[in-house]
This record gives structure tokens, sequence and C-alpha cells, in this order.
């Protein structure tokens, strides 16, 4: 297994680029975002810096859980997050990488993610994508308006 060539996904996003990388880098934000609001993320930490960790505990629908971790490989504060990523359940073993670019467009942001590093198949880079696509709707609709808010009333 393994060897797909991974995917990419952009969103143009209402918000500033400081509020989405917020919400990637703030704790309580990425555990309501990172497997959508059906899925609770517990254990959150985030070491946001270069070789910095990040680790969480997926629960999941049926009772089982799933732990996530990686390290930070590149931060520009707010233009560039690089992290590994790997969870415990993967078919084929070994890291991933979510490379994130924010690109202000005026009021707007454009996000580009793209998950990259051959351990997957195409078809399970397929599924990865459309997992990812729920989490970035969780991301829009829940955690960046109340971002906003948080910053509107500073």
């Amino acid at each position: 297994m393994g060897g797909g060539s991974g995917y990419t996904i952009k969103r143009n996003l209402s918000f500033s680029k400081e509020i989405v990388w917020e919400a990637w880098t703030e704790p309580d934000a990425f555990a309501t975002w990172f497997g959508t609001d059906q899925v609770k993320m517990k254990n959150v930490k985030l070491d946001v810096k270069v070789g910095g960790t990040w680790q969480g505990t997926m629960e999941l629908p049926d009772g089982t859980s799933k732990q996530w971790t990686g390290t930070y490989e590149v931060i520009d504060k707010p233009n560039k997050l690089v992290m590994s990523i790997t969870d415990t359940g993967m078919i084929t073993p070994g890291l991933e990488v979510y490379s994130l670019t924010l690109d202000s467009q005026g009021q707007h942001t454009q996000m580009t993610l793209t998950q990259s590093g051959g351990n997957l198949s195409d078809d399970e880079y397929k599924h990865a994508k459309a997992g990812t696509e729920s989490f970035m709707d969780t991301m829009e609709a829940k955690v960046l308006p109340m971002l906003k808010a948080r910053h509107d009333a500073m």
C-alpha cells in the first residue's frame, strides 16, 4: 500500500488570516474542528514552534478512540504552517504532512491545505480528503465565527 499522490484543498474564507491561524494553533479551537463537531477531541496539546509536538485523542461515535500526533516543521505566523500528522490506526504506518498556507485577499483569506507523504493509496487519500473537507466545514461554520466574535469584543 501507499504511494498515493496526496491532495490539496483550497478555501476562500471570510475571515482574516490571523483568525484562521488561531483556529490551527489554539488548542480549544483546534479541538473543536479537528474531527468535526460530531467527534470529540480530548487531551489536545499544541506546542506551536519548530520541532514542537502536537497530540490529541479523537473519541469516535462507536466508542473507540484514535491517537493523533505530529511535529511542527515550519512556523511562519500567520502565513505558513507545516506539521507532520499520524494516527495510531493508519493502515500504512508513516508520517503524513499537512502544509497550510494562508494568503490575505482584502478582508478574506485563501487557505490552502495539502496532505502528502506517500503513505496512503490514492483511494485512502480520497477518503482522507473527504474527512478533512468535513473538518474544514466545521472550522468555517463554527470555529472561525467564534474566534472573530472574540476578536471583535476586544
